[in-house]
């Protein structure tokens, strides 16, 4: 699967999980690679080859969400149509891939230790910090649920004002940890996988695996690897999924 990146966790068989990168695709320019957004100006029908690459590669149909930095999960099943609005989604149904897309925000993947039932969640700082992650991780019955964290927008590159520091710290003071001063007065760099791991342990999630907030997985800093809209302005979206198989 050309250079995607399989999660390095201790999920089930049954359960399986990847996330895209640019390889692949046959989508032009500013959307090079695998683009499978169809949302940021691409050609429709390169988006569609490219989200039929992924279907054939993973051999499940992923279902691509309408999102819009919410806390809605959506249960899905093989009648569930792309474009649903909602930034998370669960599945049961063995049809179906929950899948998420992302050029800088934070995507996560959930299963438990009994791997029944997978979700997937779209983390950017509004619905990070309105509780997504801890929305979707209120659909598993298990006491012990796990996370996978994918690329994101890494620590040294995510620059946010105040407003987006003081969203997290009344909530919670230990996530001042996760901003430093930044390159200018009432600026920060935030820490956005560091953020995730914190509410994702409040919210009973103590087995989180990937992002480690190091730059191999910032998008920011990975061009050739990662679309990222702080970058370039203009991008294509990659995506994680996670289906049962």
């Amino acid at each position: 699967m050309h250079d995607w990146l399989v999660p390095d966790w201790p999920a089930p068989a049954g359960v399986r999980a990847i996330c895209t990168t640019r390889a692949g695709g046959v989508s032009q320019g500013a959307f090079g690679g695998l683009n499978l957004g169809g949302h940021v100006g691409d050609e429709p029908a390169n988006v569609a080859a490219n989200r039929a690459q992924l279907q054939a590669a993973i051999g499940v149909r992923p279902v691509f969400l309408q999102q819009v930095h919410g806390t809605d999960v959506l249960p899905i099943d093989a009648t569930t149509p792309d474009g649903a609005v909602a930034d998370a989604c669960t599945a049961v149904d063995m049809a179906v891939a929950c899948t998420i897309m992302v050029a800088d925000c934070l995507p996560v993947l959930f299963t438990d230790s009994e791997g029944r039932r997978v979700a997937a969640a779209h983390a950017g700082w509004r619905g990070l910090a309105a509780g997504v992650l801890e929305r979707t991780a209120g659909v598993f019955d298990s006491p012990r649920p796990m996370a996978w964290l994918g690329p994101c927008i890494g620590p040294n590159a995510f620059e946010v004002g105040d407003e987006v520091r003081a969203a997290f710290v009344a909530q919670s003071g230990e996530a001042a940890a996760c901003f430093k001063p930044g390159p200018a007065l009432c600026k920060w760099w935030a820490d956005l996988p560091g953020l995730a791991r914190q509410r994702l342990r409040a919210a009973g999630v103590e087995a989180v695996y990937g992002n480690d907030g190091s730059d191999a997985w910032c998008t920011v800093r990975n061009p050739l690897r990662f679309f990222s809209h702080r970058r370039d302005g203009v991008s294509g979206r990659f995506a994680a999924a996670i289906w049962r198989g």
